[in-house]
C-alpha cells in the first residue's frame, strides 16, 4: 500500500495529472463536485494511472475537501510521474 497527498481541481477543462514546483501533485478532474462524481472520477484516473483495479484506490480523507489523501495498493517499486 501506498499512500499519495493530492490537490483536485474539479471542472477543469481537462483531466490531468501535474507536478507543481514544490513537488506536490495537482489533478485537473472535468466532473464537477457534486454526489461524489469527481471523487469517482479521480478513482477511475488513478486506477487507469497505476494499472489497477478501482477497488484497489481508497479515498482516507478529504472526500468532500480538494485535498485528498489516497491509498493506492501497489506495488512499492511503482511510482507516479505526469
Amino acid at each position: 500500500m501506498k499512500i499519495f497527498t493530492f490537490k483536485v481541481k474539479p471542472n477543469s477543462k481537462q483531466q490531468s495529472i501535474a507536478e507543481q514546483p514544490d513537488g506536490s501533485l495537482t489533478i485537473h478532474l472535468k466532473s464537477p463536485p457534486v454526489e461524489g462524481k469527481a471523487n469517482q472520477e479521480l478513482i477511475m484516473l488513478l486506477a487507469k494511472k497505476f494499472k489497477v483495479p478501482k477497488s484497489a484506490i481508497g479515498i482516507k480523507s478529504g472526500i468532500s475537501s480538494k485535498n485528498k489523501l489516497v491509498e493506492v495498493a501497489i506495488e512499492p517499486a511503482t511510482s507516479i510521474s505526469p
